[in-house]
Formats: structure tokens, sequence, C-alpha cells
């Protein structure tokens, strides 16, 4: 009965070790992938850094203009003025509501007073 135990508990140990082995491993992937995935993060901020200053560059407003003027036959751009734009007064607001009514059948009245009795 004794070899028995002994043998149960070293089967024990071995698959613990065994277990813990194999835990391992799969941590330290999980921490390796967690760094690669920290590192992609980093590398695509970058990236997008460096997309934002190419697209603030490219839409200069004396670039854009330069490049209107230079296609205006192709494609007629004109450049922007203020009387490209409407009036305040010229936009349609709907029509005002002169006053709302309420049906107030079967409301219930609400009030603080002895709310706290």
């Amino acid at each position: 009965m004794r070899t028995i135990i002994v043998l149960l508990t070293a089967l024990c140990v071995i698959g613990s070790a065994f277990w813990a082995y194999h835990e391992n491993y799969k941590t330290q992937e999980a921490y390796s992938q967690s760094d690669r995935l920290q590192r992609d993060i980093g590398d695509a901020r970058a990236r997008l850094a460096v997309l934002r200053a190419e697209w603030a560059y490219l839409n200069r407003p004396d670039r854009l203009r330069e490049l209107a003027e230079l296609n205006y036959e192709r494609i007629g751009l004109l450049p922007l003025a203020p009387e490209h734009f409407g009036a305040v007064d010229e936009v349609g607001y709907p029509a005002a509501v002169d006053e709302i009514e309420f049906d107030l059948d079967g409301s219930v009245a609400v009030s603080s007073d002895g709310a706290s009795q």
C-alpha cells in the first residue's frame, strides 16, 4: 500500500512539473506576443504621425492655390472667396411654433413637500 501511495505521489509531482513547465512556456509566448503587439502599435503610431505631417504639407493653402492656378484650364477650380458663400439671412429656417399645447389629463402632481414623511 505504501508503494502505491509513493508511486501516485511521484506521478502527481511529475504531472505537476510537466504542467508548470508547459504553463511557463505559454506565459513566455504570451509575453513575447504582447511585446510584438506593443512594437507594432508604436510603429503604426509613428507611420500615422508621418502621414499626418505629409497630409499637412500637401494641403498647404499656398500649394493648393498654385495647383488650382496651374490646372485652371483642365479642371476649372477657382480660389475660395467670401462671395462664394451665402449670407445668414438666405438660410431657410422652419416656421416657429407659437404655442405648444400639452394634454395634462391623467397626470400626477409631484411635489417635494412632505417627501420625508
